[in-house]
């Protein structure tokens, strides 16, 4: 897929890579996924599924699911467990 280099496209991926504390590349690629995996054609098109990722992305992390919040709850230790190394 060649990149989409339209303003609007761009600003829409910079909001869902500020949202997820992810870099634009990340977001940008998330996007074409989502529009190859639609067959989107249009520039109209490609920018209502990036702005359909921003919604879903912007409704979880108001659910308390976005990375950052995900990420915390799995670096935490169990109670007990904050020495404990595994033998290679």
């Amino acid at each position: 897929m060649y990149p989409i280099n339209d303003r609007e496209f761009l600003k829409i991926c910079a909001d869902i890579a500020s949202l997820m504390s992810i870099s634009l590349a990340s977001a940008k690629k998330k996007v074409e996924i989502q529009i190859a995996n639609k067959a989107c054609k249009t520039i109209d098109e490609r920018r209502k599924v990036a702005k359909e990722v921003y919604e879903k992305c912007k409704k979880d992390s108001t659910d308390d699911l976005n990375t950052i919040k995900l990420f915390d709850n799995l670096m935490q230790s169990l109670d007990g467990e904050d020495n404990f190394l595994v033998e290679d």
